[in-house]
């Protein structure tokens, strides 16, 4: 990557980010004066914003991915014969960075190849006891479906980090926006423990991959680009803290309601939760759910949203592959007709960051005033 650009050539960041120092001495000695200018003077935009229900504080899921496997890493004394690391050349915007400085006897770097890599780690991984672990952009998951169906067949474990999901903060946008991630739940129901996850904060993934991490079969977690604050309960404690344990393909109830439900997941969650305290300090008492994992039909909850006035889905996925329509086939599959709407990424990407969530229709205002129409 990034032959003869000194500084990158032939490293991760000509493909992860360009720092931007290195960026500025390859332009100036160009002559591109106006692009220099342009870097010099920008400055990182800061958001002051703040959201009901969650703290001011954030971490990014997609950095904590790493730090997290690096403890789960430092209680494995045999780590070396039980894990390999498969990196795609994006090392900084997985995480995985953290797990070849701390431990490098675990780590390859690989290139841009995701298919190879993917097929690598599940190579590694196909053998009793061993984990095979790969990371790339969320945007790349629809490269490896074949190699993902091959790892199923030979039953695999791989826990496979696609990061760079959803719109938030995505200034990469166009190209990783309405993207399908449940092309990673292809497989047959038999014998098939695949599972999509997609945590809410940063409290959630560490509980989450502590519960997944030595569990046979394919585990794809998602996250990110977007930093995310940590969910709070009523009390205004830390939801996901405490003696908090993650289930695979249980669903949370966050808040209680009487009028109607909103169900939603990762950067979209905070935001719902936003507007479901606003609604109730307004006499609507509308419930939250959070389904961490994407492609398991937890029962109980769905008998639960089943009999409420209605169920609003919000996520950052495409409208027409994402979790709304699984879940309103799921409702009616079993007999529930509650009234039914679902809200997701609609439109490509056309610059900024924090702009993109409101691009798409799925801002703080915007979920409210669909609320009110269903439950009006």
């Amino acid at each position: 990557m990034a032959v003869g650009v000194p500084g990158i050539e032939g490293m991760p960041k000509g493909h992860d980010v360009i720092p931007v120092d290195f960026a500025i001495t390859y332009l100036e000695e160009r002559g591109l004066t106006a692009a220099v200018d342009i870097l010099k003077s920008s400055e990182k935009s800061k958001s002051s914003s703040s959201f009901l229900g969650s703290t001011s504080e954030t971490a990014k899921n997609r950095d904590n991915f790493g730090k997290f496997v690096c403890e789960i890493l430092a209680d494995m004394p045999d780590r070396k014969k039980r894990v390999l690391v498969v990196d795609s050349d994006l090392e900084g915007s997985c995480g995985l960075h953290h797990i070849r400085k701390t431990y490098p006897e675990v780590y390859v770097s690989s290139g841009i190849m995701e298919r190879n890599n993917f097929s690598v780690a599940a190579g590694f991984g196909a053998a009793d006891g061993k984990q095979g672990i790969f990371g790339t952009f969320s945007a790349f998951l629809e490269m490896v479906v074949s190699e993902i169906t091959m790892a199923r067949l030979n039953q695999a474990n791989v826990l496979a980090h696609f990061s760079h999901a959803g719109v938030d903060d995505m200034c990469d946008n166009t190209c990783h926006f309405g993207l399908n991630n449940f092309y990673a739940d292809n497989g047959l129901l038999e014998n098939d423990n695949t599972k999509l996850l997609y945590p809410a904060d940063s409290n959630q993934l560490k509980a989450m991959l502590k519960a997944v991490f030595n569990e046979k079969g394919l585990r794809f977690i998602f996250s990110t680009r977007s930093a995310t604050p940590f969910i709070l309960d009523a009390e205004d404690s830390p939801f996901y803290g405490g003696d908090y344990k993650f289930v695979p393909g249980k669903d949370e109830l966050v808040r209680e309601g009487s009028d109607g439900y909103v169900v939603s997941y990762g950067e979209m969650l905070y935001r719902s939760l936003d507007v479901v305290e606003q609604l109730k300090a307004e006499g609507l008492n509308v419930g939250l759910v959070n389904k961490p994992t994407l492609n398991l039909v937890d029962e109980d909850m769905l008998a639960k949203l089943g009999k409420a006035k209605f169920v609003l889905l919000v996520e950052t996925q495409n409208t027409k592959t994402g979790l709304g329509a699984r879940m309103g086939t799921w409702l009616l599959e079993r007999g529930y007709t509650p009234r039914y709407a679902h809200m997701g990424t609609v439109r490509e990407g056309n610059g900024g960051l924090a702009e993109q969530i409101l691009t798409q229709g799925l801002g703080q205002e915007d979920i409210l005033k669909k609320i009110k129409e269903m439950a009006g």
